[in-house]
């Protein structure tokens, strides 16, 4: 056990290591040299590589293990349950006097360390539940906690829990109905951080989080909901130095809320969006100083982005100031550029987005987005984001401030459109051909394949079309139904030269009023679902309207 309790990571997963995991082995490897320092001189060399040759030895002295199976896994339980009991025995019987009951701490410590031969085999995970073992090891999170976390970590490693489902669900089911979560937050309520075995027993308890979540994503809510969103906001806000579980709890939030309006409503009501807010306005002016704290940042991005999908949320966004932190970051260029741009496009998308959009106006964000409109920054391109992406979240925020805005507010944005002689509908037109063409080419693939398809007998249902669309979605049909639709408005402003200008240069250069009426058609048909009936049925209109006035 020894290398493994070095590095908690088991041996599977050291390929493709994950940064985070990285993290852990940097810390690892300085707690090793900060312990091996005192060694110097060849005298000492010497002793060290003896020890280590001890050890190696120790390893092949020991005798060949019988065979794990059923039967010897049951006679493991069992003996664990008679040491767990005569531990707890002991512990009533001479409560203030830990020497008498220590060896059999120990006793039990190692025998939950053979315990972990067990978790090679997943199928036998029923009998760790018929022989009540979980019920026990729960109840242990108490004075043996970390040797209790090691196991379960590994007993409920992703990949072991899929080479048997059925060993699996008996297990979760099992861990789940005695409130895993609360014990396991309430346990690392306990734990000192600054010694690292103990920091190491946190780590390794967000594994048992993940895993579990991974296999059973219905759990998010329910583990939120004991305690875990309360710890790990109080974890993140913490004043201490960045850590690999620091950038594991950003994980874990983001999971949390992926999908879940549940979690995200009660991130909110504890004031998490405050706490993500504060912490991402570090990266304001500074960047990121590592890769994982780089990870850290995108985590908590979106964290803030999925909670931003409920639209209470959007409000205390508002209250919490998050729009003028997100401006000050596009205009600082670092490197969380591009993630706020991002939340902006969740803050004011929709009708929940309206207030959003004023305030947006009123800090003069407009000065802000419309240079990141004329022009895609060349750093986003080094720094890996795709050129699609920004251009999507620019026009995205346009056409959501083309749908929310009112009066004054709305003046002010059509102004920028008319300035420096109409400088920003020449890009637009830009745009559109760019994206137009993109798309045809993808249709004349997507054609290709449906000819195929129907040659070779092939029937063409509904999923095999819904993949078509998403496909078209993806190679720029969904930031070409953007920018048709902010073409639409800005020509029925009552702008005239608006108007003029946008057909002038669609006739220019070959383009078809049919073919954007066709486009924002679409678009109207597939509107987003998660919004009532009678409000898709009358955004539907407004834009046909909009594209038959065209």
């Amino acid at each position: 056990r020894i290398s493994s309790r070095l590095f908690p990571l088991g041996g599977k997963q050291q390929k493709g290591l994950s940064s985070r995991e990285l993290a852990r082995h940097r810390e690892a490897a300085a707690g090793i040299e900060s312990r091996t320092e005192p060694w110097e001189g060849d005298e000492q060399t010497g002793d060290k590589k003896k020890i280590l040759e001890k050890l190696m030895d120790q390893d092949e002295e020991e005798p060949e293990a019988e065979p794990v199976d059923e039967s010897s896994v049951k006679k493991m339980i069992l003996t664990f349950e008679k040491r767990s009991y005569k531990n707890q025995e002991l512990r009533i019987k001479f409560p203030d006097n830990p020497e008498k009951f220590m060896e059999s701490e120990l006793d039990l410590n190692d025998i939950i360390q053979e315990m972990h031969v067990i978790a090679t085999m997943p199928d036998l995970y029923h009998l760790l539940v018929e022989l009540n073992a979980v019920h026990s090891l729960l109840g242990l999170l108490t004075h043996v906690a970390i040797a209790v976390v090691d196991l379960l970590q590994e007993l409920t490693d992703i990949d072991t829990l899929h080479e048997s489902e059925e060993g699996a669900e008996v297990l979760i089911d099992a861990l789940l109905e005695g409130q895993v979560v609360a014990l396991l937050v309430q346990n690392m309520e306990r734990l000192d951080e600054q010694v690292k075995e103990e920091s190491d027993g946190i780590y390794n308890t967000l594994a048992i989080i993940e895993n579990m979540a991974e296999f059973r994503p219905g759990l998010c809510a329910e583990a939120a909901q004991q305690g875990l969103m309360q710890w790990l906001l109080k974890r993140i806000k913490a004043k201490m130095p960045f850590d690999a579980n620091k950038l594991y709890c950003s994980e874990i939030l983001a999971i949390l809320l992926q999908n879940n309006d549940n979690t995200r409503e009660l991130l909110g009501e504890m004031d998490g969006i405050d706490v993500l807010l504060q912490q991402l306005s570090v990266f304001k002016r500074h960047n990121p100083n590592t890769a994982e704290e780089q990870e850290m940042m995108e985590n908590l991005f979106d964290a803030l982005c999925s909670c931003l999908m409920l639209a209470s949320n959007r409000d205390r966004f508002l209250k919490g100031e998050g729009l003028q932190l997100m401006n000050l970051m596009l205009r600082e260029k670092k490197m969380s550029r591009t993630s706020a741009l991002k939340v902006l496009d969740h803050a004011m998308i929709g009708p929940e987005g309206l207030d959003n959009c004023h305030k947006f106006v009123d800090i003069l964000g407009l000065r802000t987005i419309f240079p990141l409109f004329m022009k895609t920054p060349k750093k986003m391109k080094k720094t890996g984001v795709p050129e699609k992406e920004h251009e999507e979240h620019v026009c995205s925020i346009i056409a959501s401030m083309l749908r929310n805005l009112k009066s004054q507010q709305r003046t002010r944005l059509l102004n920028k459109f008319t300035e420096n002689d109409c400088e920003k509908v020449d890009r637009l037109m830009e745009l559109h051909f760019k994206y137009l063409e993109a798309v045809q080419q993808a249709d004349k693939r997507i054609e290709g394949e449906k000819h195929e398809m129907v040659q070779r007998g092939e029937i063409l249902d509904d999923s095999m079309e819904d993949e078509f669309y998403l496909r078209r979605l993806d190679a720029g049909l969904f930031v070409l139904q953007l920018i048709c639709y902010i073409m639409v408005e800005i020509s029925n402003s009552g702008i005239s030269q608006l108007q003029q200008r946008v057909h002038q240069i669609l006739n220019l250069r070959g383009g078809s009023v049919k073919v954007v009426r066709h486009i924002m058609r679409e678009y109207a048909e597939s509107l987003g679902d998660g919004k009532t009936e009678e409000f898709k049925e009358a955004e539907r209109k407004r834009i046909v309207d909009l594209a038959e006035n065209f």
